[in-house]
């Protein structure tokens, strides 16, 4: 693409696939606007500002997708945009006007910043697994052609309907304005993000991968037909797809498929300091993994780079570095740092997998997102 080098915009650059993408994107050369909601939160800005490349080529831009025309400023005079920004509020007692319509509204807002600046060559949009297959009858197989369906998600409301809704919503939005308003739009469906992370805090996709390592049981239903893809793969197909001037419409990002009792298993062998179940109370042993085709991405040239074992190993890594688990079962360690998810932190405090410790922690991440499902940026 002409100027590929930038001027791009990553929005939610301080979340997990964001603040990875943007330091992608600083390895290729590219010069960034990363927006956020508060850029002196140092907690959220300082992982970005120390990637190598940063101080030369990475701005940080105050922009909030409640707000109009937030983004004006930032988009203006760049040459893409990453949409990886989206709400997020599962305890919200409102999920219509606090969540699903706030998420609509937000990439519409995005996509008439794009309009006004009549620089942007493309826009790349961070879509979801959620968008795709949340039907009332499971298929073996889903394509791009899929889309999940928002009547049975807001009749049933299950785990992380609220996002399914929202996303999917969003996302037909998203087409409707390009179509109309001629921008050239992607969007990339990832299924469940694993690997390392430069936040400081937990990402939510991580919470659901290793809940087998940390009992959060409340996961273990998200899990139960998984599929996987690695973290940077995720954001080299962003680029990826960037650059790529044959590049159009939905891509799915997927590289691993898995049922819960698949997961169970290879987890128990690879990493055997850790208690891992192997049975699960209202989940069929015999259950056949759900298959996510990224024969389009692949088709165009894109090569997934990841194992099952490097996505699980790196980001194992990552957790235990940042002292969110512990290393083997039954260990006693210290949160030296405020671990916050979005509810109540803990500080300072001991945590024991074997004792009341873990099910405090355990109560404490689950109240705040047993209802946080696949692919959560």
């Amino acid at each position: 693409m002409e100027n590929a080098k930038g001027p791009v915009v990553v929005t939610g650059a301080s979340g997990y696939v964001g603040s990875w993408l943007v330091m992608k994107l600083l390895q290729y050369g590219y010069t960034i606007r990363a927006t956020v909601r508060d850029p002196r939160d140092l907690r959220k800005t300082k992982p970005l500002l120390d990637i190598p490349g940063a101080d030369e080529r990475l701005t940080i831009w105050k922009a909030d997708l409640s707000e109009d025309a937030s983004f004006d400023e930032a988009i203006n005079g760049c040459t893409g945009v990453y949409h990886v920004a989206t709400p997020m509020d599962f305890d919200s007692k409102d999920p219509e006007n606090e969540v699903i319509q706030p998420t609509i509204n937000g990439v519409l807002g995005i996509m008439k910043s794009c309009k006004k600046a009549g620089t942007v060559k493309r826009v790349i949009f961070t879509s979801s697994a959620g968008t795709v297959n949340v039907q009332e009858n499971q298929m073996p197989e889903y394509d791009e052609s899929s889309w999940s369906d928002v009547d049975f998600c807001r009749r049933v409301k299950m785990t992380g309907w609220m996002y399914f809704v929202s996303k999917t919503l969003a996302e037909k939005a998203a087409w409707e304005f390009a179509k109309e308003n001629d921008i050239q739009l992607i969007s990339i469906i990832p299924t469940l993000v694993v690997g390392p992370f430069i936040t400081s805090t937990m990402p939510p996709s991580m919470l659901t991968a290793l809940s087998l390592i940390t009992g959060n049981e409340a996961h273990y239903s998200i899990l139960k037909q998984i599929q996987l893809v690695h973290l940077d793969d995720v954001c080299k197909a962003h680029i990826f797809l960037f650059e790529n001037p044959e590049a159009s419409g939905r891509y799915i990002c997927s590289s691993y498929d898995a049922t819960i009792y698949d997961l169970a298993r290879k987890i128990k062998d690879r990493y055997p300091q850790y208690a891992i179940p192997q049975k699960f109370e209202g989940i069929d042993d015999q259950i056949k993994p759900v298959h996510f085709s990224s024969k389009k991405l692949m088709d165009l040239g894109f090569k997934y780079q990841y194992t099952f074992e490097e996505m699980f190993d790196e980001g194992i890594r990552s957790c235990i570095e940042k002292k969110l688990i512990p290393h083997q079962t039954q260990e006693r360690y210290y949160v030296h740092d405020e671990l916050d998810l979005g509810c109540s932190k803990m500080t300072n405090d001991k945590l024991d997998l074997g004792g009341s410790k873990l099910n405090s922690m355990d109560e404490m991440v689950r109240g705040h997102n047993e209802r946080v499902s696949v692919a959560l940026q």
